[in-house]
């Protein structure tokens, strides 16, 4: 009895510590959310994913831009279906100094992998005397990169390729950067002794700088030999990643501090007939394995820069991913046609749809999957174990929205929100802010629950400045916005000063547009082929837009509280727009005052709710002449620029002409 009582008293005593514990949690809990709503008074919640990249491999924004690779059809796929003048050499010359000769020829019997079909195959006939010859006798390829290797005296450079030996004496090439004159600036010997195929790698040192070298690669002895995936990468790539982003390029991406990154596309997603749609199955594994295709913009894509890498850099740039997928149709303007219709649009036979739903969900669980899972061991396989932690995904962009989207988005959409519940996937409503395919998407939208939809569109400075308050009439009990392609048509002053003022509102509207991302990203000077676009860049410079700095801007000053009545402007005059929002981490208040119009102007600025408040704050002031622009000869014309300003609890600003104004003000505890 006594044994029984004393374990009674125990439990009751352990009851009651455990009540104990646990009423004080919750008063603790209580007592943190009443602070924080103080904190917040009169603050509404917006999302904190707002401002993000949309990338898309248009205007030679990946091969040759922001992926690192240096050497042009490295794997000898080029063909006149891309272009009419390209073949499997293109970019690539035979050459045998030194009275050297041989025989080259293009085969596709024995190839590395079926994804990658084409290779060279090399004969060495004869290697000529190289006392009678200035520079190194031999016959080889010669590769100028795309317009030119760029090299930087001091640095290191990693050379592959993958050679299968079809003589029987091993084989030495000489691999080396040179100029136009035939200096060169760097070299190393590889000696080929397999007879099936194997990789190959040496690394190259750069004696000098060079903006425009070419890769030469040169038998120095009789023999044969096949040759494909001929490359060469800086070894600074962005974080030194092998396979990696050009290091300059993808850093102007991570200083904007975007929130989520949208790939692969755009209008390459969805692709120019069923054949070209982007698989993303096809963009993973070893890139020698990997399937390369035409570019529906027109040129080659070698799928070097993938899924992986896709998710890679989102990783490392702290951005969610965001891939778009198609919904098992093509663009309706596939084959090059543009009339209203749709015609060109193609769908998966509906018998064909279970196979492709599936290839979906191989993408989720290769994401998030355990390494223990069929797709999730082929993510831990490239070097990644952990889960990406896939949080969104896009079905469709642009689409046509016909009976045979509808019926083949509804299969996906269905499968994916019963098996991954925790997936957000994201809807379309065609290429226009209206229109007939814009009502129709979110009527189906509606019809269907899907939680996001995706809004585009291109349109003049004067569309975003008379519709800056478009989102304030949504409804706010349906589907979410994510404003996934937009921009004014133009990279001056006035087009950024016009999205800054539409940008406002999508703060002011965050409770309901979650996501917004400028469009297009990237483009490779005198390969644009979009009028308007965020950066600008050739192999050795980068010219940011007036555009570019507002994106930053508003990136690197986001909040997700936003607070109404602070700002006091003329409400008459559109040109004038603001914006207020709290970052309830840091506890800053971002001020953020639109100045489209030609001459200064006055807004009023109340902070009275906020309750202790630090009189120096930081200010950036974006400013200039309306046809203000960036060159490459002056890309820093118009950039913003940083100082100490003064506030109080109420004062006045004088917004200068055409400007951006950023006020990022810390509260005192």
């Amino acid at each position: 009895m006594t044994s029984n009582r004393s374990l009674k008293n125990k439990c009751t005593s352990a009851i009651f510590k455990i009540l104990t514990i646990l009423a004080i949690s919750i008063f603790v809990f209580k007592t943190a959310d009443t602070l924080k709503a103080q904190t917040l008074q009169g603050g509404k919640k917006i999302s904190p994913d707002l401002f993000g990249l949309f990338f898309e491999d248009i205007n030679y924004s990946a091969d040759g831009g922001l992926y690192a690779e240096l050497i042009q059809n490295r794997s000898f796929e080029y063909n006149p279906a891309e272009r009419r003048e390209w073949h499997n050499l293109s970019y690539w010359e035979y050459i045998s100094p030194g009275y050297s000769y041989g025989r080259i020829s293009v085969e596709t019997k024995a190839p590395v992998h079926p994804n990658n079909p084409h290779y060279v195959v090399l004969d060495i006939e004869h290697v000529g005397n190289y006392e009678q010859y200035k520079g190194e006798s031999g016959v080889g390829l010669k590769n100028p990169g795309f317009d030119g290797i760029v090299i930087r005296n001091g640095e290191k450079y990693s050379f592959s390729m993958f050679a299968n030996l079809l003589s029987d004496e091993p084989l030495d090439l000489l691999v080396s950067l040179q100029n136009r004159k035939g200096e060169v600036f760097a070299k190393s010997t590889v000696t080929i002794s397999f007879g099936k195929w194997q990789k190959y790698v040496t690394e190259l040192t750069a004696l000098a700088d060079c903006d425009s070298a070419f890769l030469v690669v040169l038998a120095k002895n009789t023999g044969k030999l096949a040759m494909d995936m001929v490359s060469l990468f800086p070894e600074k790539t962005f974080k030194n990643r092998p396979n990696g982003l050009r290091a300059d390029l993808a850093q102007i991406l991570a200083d904007m501090k975007p929130k989520f990154v949208r790939f692969p596309g755009g209008c390459l997603v969805h692709g120019d007939g069923l054949g070209n749609m982007y698989r993303w199955k096809n963009t993973i594994g070893p890139v020698e394995e990997r399937k390369s295709q035409r570019n529906i913009w027109g040129y080659h894509q070698t799928t070097g820069l993938g899924y992986y890498e896709y998710f890679l850099f989102c990783e490392d740039i702290d951005a969610k991913p965001l891939p778009v997928l198609p919904a098992g149709v093509s663009c309706q303007n596939s084959g090059g046609t543009w009339r209203i219709g749709g015609v060109g649009q193609k769908a998966i036979p509906k018998e064909d749809m279970p196979e492709y739903v599936q290839e979906i969900c191989d993408l989720i669980e290769w994401a998030n999957g355990p390494a223990t899972s069929t797709w999730g061991a082929k993510r831990a396989a490239a070097g990644h174990p952990e889960p990406f932690n896939l949080e969104y995904i896009g079905i469709g962009n642009e689409d046509k929205i016909t009976p045979e989207f509808e019926e083949r988005f509804k299969m996906i959409f269905q499968v994916v929100k019963e098996l991954y519940p925790e997936i957000t996937v994201i809807g379309t409503s065609g290429p226009f802010h209206s229109g007939e395919d814009y009502d129709k998407g979110w009527a189906f939208a509606r019809k269907l629950g899907v939680p996001v939809i995706d809004e585009h569109y291109y349109v003049q400075p004067e569309w975003l400045i008379a519709n800056q308050y478009r989102y304030d009439s949504y409804n706010r009990k349906e589907s979410k916005v994510y404003l996934g392609e937009y921009a004014s048509w133009g990279n001056k002053l006035r087009n950024a000063m016009a999205e800054a003022a539409y940008l406002t509102g999508l703060e002011r509207n965050g409770d309901v547009v979650i996501m917004a991302s400028y469009a297009p990203l990237l483009a490779k000077k005198g390969f644009t082929q979009w009028k308007t676009d965020l950066i600008f860049f050739d192999n050795t410079s980068i010219c940011p837009t007036p555009n570019y700095y507002v994106q930053k801007m508003f990136m690197t000053n986001k909040g997700d509280y936003y607070f109404d009545n602070v700002i006091t402007k003329n409400k008459a005059d559109s040109t004038l727009a603001a914006s207020c929002v709290k970052d309830s981490k840091t506890g800053d208040i971002i001020i953020k005052l639109v100045n489209a119009g030609v001459v200064p102007k006055t807004m009023k600025v109340d902070l009275s709710r906020f309750k202790k408040i630090a009189a120096d704050a930081e200010k950036i002031l974006l400013t200039g002449s309306s046809d203000a622009e960036n060159t490459f000869e002056k890309p820093d014309n118009v950039v913003p620029v940083k100082s100490v300003f003064t506030v109080s609890k109420t004062f006045e600003y004088e917004t200068p002409a055409m400007s951006l104004t950023v006020i990022r003000i810390k509260t005192v505890k």
